[in-house]
């Protein structure tokens, strides 16, 4: 079975060329898609492939309605299914050997093209680092403004929340920019180094696993004489 594929960039686009194109061809079914060609999102594109089975054609009018970003991963899974592709401008089809020919050059090309952006992407982070710029997220507050909030802080004229609601930010970065300090002045008052404990999935479960119990079996922590073990020898008892 021969099924047709369209796509527009915009609603205001019309699709009447591709798909009287694709009527021509002989295609008994299409689907249509509005959406940028650098999007990977086709809703349309992904129902058409469900519905593809092994010996079937995909015909589009030209390559690029595949779009960009999905052009090679489609056609390659394609391949895999069984499934023949057709290109009615470029005279794409791989149920011939110079169809197969032509998409593999297509493909060899679009791999290519990826890893040059990829060189070029490695080149320039190399070149901003060496520059002392660093990637990742930017910092929500910057030096001046951390040093604004140990001040305040250390003045006790103003709150956590004050302090967050004046840079627009969480009591948690507060915290993050007074941890150092906060850390510094328990460790003297305790004379005991503070370390950094991860809280790990388990914990949380093991924490909820016995908020459950206390809540369906009250008296399992009054009760047992190994209350302090896990609660799954609470239940067992």
């Amino acid at each position: 079975m021969l099924i047709g594929y369209a796509r527009v960039s915009t609603l205001d686009q019309n699709e009447d060329l591709q798909v009287d194109a694709l009527k021509s061809a002989g295609c008994e079914r299409w689907y249509v898609d509005h959406a940028s060609g650098a999007k990977a999102s086709r809703p349309e594109l992904d129902r058409m492939v469900e519905v593809l089975r092994e010996g079937d054609v995909l015909v589009v009018w030209k390559l690029d309605r595949l779009g960009r970003s999905v052009q090679v991963d489609v056609m390659n899974r394609l391949q895999d299914m069984g499934v023949g592709f057709k290109s009615l401008t470029e005279q794409m089809d791989t149920t011939t050997p110079g169809g197969v020919l032509v998409f593999n050059v297509f493909a060899a090309m679009a791999q290519f093209e990826r890893d040059l952006i990829r060189e070029r992407t490695n080149a320039g982070l190399k070149a901003a680092r060496s520059r002392g710029r660093v990637g990742g997220r930017r910092h929500k507050l910057s030096k001046s403004d951390e040093a604004m909030v140990r001040q305040l802080y250390a003045s006790k004229s103003v709150t956590v929340n004050e302090i967050a609601q004046r840079f627009r930010i969480s009591r948690g970065t507060v915290y993050g920019v007074l941890w150092p300090r906060i850390r510094a002045h328990k460790e003297k008052r305790t004379g005991r180094t503070i370390k950094h404990v991860a809280v790990r999935p388990t914990h949380i479960f093991q924490h909820l696993q016995m908020t459950l119990v206390f809540i369906v079996f009250p008296s399992a922590f009054y009760c047992h004489k190994d209350n302090h073990r896990h609660p799954s020898h609470w239940i067992s008892a």
